[in-house]
């Protein structure tokens, strides 16, 4: 697992650029795009279960899903932040991203630490040293676990 150690008031331009908004839809297409004016080397490096840490205001910017959909379709388990903008939260929620505020978790993050995320009980591993973060509402964890709000959707229609 990679850890990906970001700043403050990352917004969507830097997680994907505006430019490709209406050029690339599919996970395909965003990912080499993916952070590519703030990390170039993001798209290539990025593995399904790395974890990015971010400061405060993560998200802020336009609407746009890409950002949200690139993250989880290339396997990042959770963006922990010590804040994130309210679109981007509830745009996360649903492209099925796992979001955990937790700036206590990102103040004590050193290079070469190892993080550990334990969603079910609701805390964070930093370098030995466990963080709690407020427990996720169901609904949420749900969402997550049929990746997406529309596969969460489609699956509780189906059940009729």
């Amino acid at each position: 697992m990679n850890i990906w150690h970001y700043g403050n008031d990352i917004n969507t331009d830097m997680l994907f650029p505006g430019k490709y908004t209406y050029t690339c839809s599919t996970p395909d297409e965003i990912r080499p795009h993916l952070l590519e004016d703030l990390d170039p080397t993001f798209a290539d490096g990025v593995q399904s279960g790395d974890v990015i840490l971010a400061g405060k205001n993560f998200g802020c910017g336009s609407s746009r899903e890409q950002p949200a959909l690139g993250l989880r379709s290339v396997g990042v388990a959770a963006v922990v932040a010590v804040g994130f903008a309210r679109i981007f939260y509830r745009a996360a929620i649903n492209q099925g991203l796992l979001l955990i505020e937790c700036p206590d978790a990102v103040a004590a993050y050193k290079d070469g630490d190892t993080v550990e995320l334990d969603v079910d009980n609701a805390r964070i591993i930093i370098g030995g040293k466990a963080f709690s973060f407020p427990t996720l509402p169901p609904e949420i964890l749900a969402i997550r676990e049929a990746g997406g709000l529309l596969a969460y959707t489609r699956k509780r229609l189906a059940k009729g």
